[in-house]
């Protein structure tokens, strides 16, 4: 009875925070404090924000105020201040893998390991839908979960797909992307997914070459740190097109073929670089034989 959580995006009035005021007033019927919980505070109107703000200011000894959102930005600075700020961080997919795993041995599933790590893809860091989705996978397989089960299930693409086509992309291989492309749209597979999966295994990539002197060896031919950083930045850039554009195949092959361009790209300051240090070294070669 103590614990009151209101959603802040369907009361967020400011005659509802009145009545919030109103009723914080009263002692807790059972516990040492009155929680009022208020889920995506940044909903709340400005009036309604300055309405509750004197009730913090000077909150009753026995009411305790928590304030979630995802949008902190939109808190008033005033509201901020008045408040102790916790940042919730996304968890890694090896600590929800775990703890699925712990979940399904419990409850006598067995779950593919391949599965889990599609699942904790799928959670995006948030281990409350990482178990909402194996729930759901047991609803819809019962008792034995495999990896293609999950894929075929939400539309996300074989990590094995993912990496041909970071690997077409690097080769500049153009009917090698476009046959991977028709057999995703052909599985139905979620494009946009499968954007965001290659996106983050041509970081990996980056990352590596970054941490080997600009050269990395993770994919079958070696590539530098600018090519990666190019096709990175044209994979970010066509997220939108791809999420508002009429054909999601047309715009996902445009955009892998403008990555693929942009990776056999080469920055000018380093070419001109090369050419000078190339006229350079003539020069020299030239001055040797006249002497």
């Amino acid at each position: 009875m103590d614990v009151i959580e209101i959603d802040g995006a369907s009361n967020n009035s400011v005659d509802q925070v009145r009545d919030l005021r109103e009723d914080c007033q009263y002692a807790p019927a059972q516990c040492t404090f009155k929680i009022y919980i208020i889920d995506e505070v940044h909903m709340l109107t400005t009036q309604a924000f300055n309405a509750l703000l004197k009730t913090l200011e000077e909150p009753p000894a026995h009411v305790k105020f928590i304030f979630a959102t995802t949008e902190a930005h939109k808190v008033l600075p005033t509201i901020v201040s008045r408040c102790q700020r916790f940042e919730f961080r996304p968890i890694s997919d090896e600590v929800i893998v775990e703890q699925l795993t712990r979940i399904a041995a419990k409850e006598e599933i067995s779950v593919a390991p391949e599965a889990l790590v599609s699942i904790a893809r799928l959670a995006n860091g948030g281990m409350r839908d990482a178990q909402s989705i194996l729930d759901q996978m047991i609803s819809f397989c019962g008792k034995e979960i495999q990896e293609q089960d999950v894929l075929n299930v939400y539309g996300l693409s074989s990590p094995q797909l993912v990496n041909e086509l970071a690997v077409g992309i690097v080769q500049a291989d153009y009917a090698s992307v476009l046959r991977i492309v028709d057999q995703l749209v052909s599985e139905g597979r979620d494009l946009y997914r499968t954007l965001l999966d290659l996106q983050v295994v041509i970081r990996s990539v980056m990352l590596d070459a970054v941490r080997n002197k600009g050269i990395s060896r993770l994919l079958p031919v070696p590539v530098g740190t600018e090519p990666l950083l190019r096709v990175l930045e044209t994979l970010h850039s066509g997220e939108h097109s791809l999420q508002r554009g009429l054909s999601q195949k047309v715009n996902f092959e445009v955009l892998l073929l403008q990555a693929i361009e942009a990776s056999r790209a080469r920055a000018i300051d380093n070419l001109l670089k090369e050419l000078s240090a190339a006229a350079s070294a003539t020069g020299d070669s030239g001055s040797k034989k006249k002497a």
